[in-house]
């Protein structure tokens, strides 16, 4: 759908949403490539407005960009209600990103410890975008906040893109555990 919102109607749409499920969570407009987002050391929502309107059309079905973002909100203020856990996992987060600086380039697709690092970091983030789509549904539930067909394609979509980064590590990962298999079966 090409319906255009402005700034202004797209921020207010995101901040209802906040409000109708009585949470208080802050908003934050940035450009940052990603269309929403929890920042969960701060608590609080952002939303790059040019990203999420970009990404509404990506869609495999046509939703009205209002509807995609009363879902999105919700999902992100999923992660609000998963929070603790959230700050709980960072020093692993920590540690993984500090992993990965010092991890030479040339040598990741071949390095074992590293690509099983960023299988470890997959599966923690499915993990918590799971919790936050679980969260989201009771919400929804609750609240009615948008129809289940809409909440459920956007579920759907959001969860593809990070089972396929998962799906494409895992295959590199299962290249270096096949051979040490075969070879520890001899």
């Amino acid at each position: 759908m090409k319906e255009r919102m402005t700034e202004l109607q797209i921020v207010a749409v995101i901040e209802s949403t906040i409000r109708d499920v009585l949470m208080d969570v802050e908003l934050k407009q940035e450009i940052t490539g990603v269309n929403m987002m929890y920042d969960f050391i701060k608590d609080e929502v952002i939303v790059d407005i040019a990203r999420v309107q970009k990404a509404c059309q990506e869609l495999p079905e046509p939703m009205p960009l209002e509807t995609y973002l009363r879902v999105l909100t919700i999902h992100e203020l999923g992660h609000a209600m998963d929070r603790q856990a959230l700050l709980d996992s960072l020093d692993r987060a920590k540690e993984i990103i500090l992993m990965k600086k010092q991890a030479a380039a040339e040598k990741r697709p071949t390095d074992l410890p590293f690509i099983t690092m960023v299988i470890e970091e997959h599966e923690t983030d499915i993990a918590f975008e799971e919790t936050a789509w679980a969260n989201a549904e009771i919400l929804n539930s609750f609240f009615e906040v948008v129809a289940g067909d809409s909440f459920e394609i956007v579920k759907a979509h959001s969860l593809s893109t990070y089972r396929a980064a998962y799906e494409a590590d895992l295959e590199i990962y299962n290249g270096f555990i096949r051979p040490q298999e075969e070879l520890l079966s001899i």
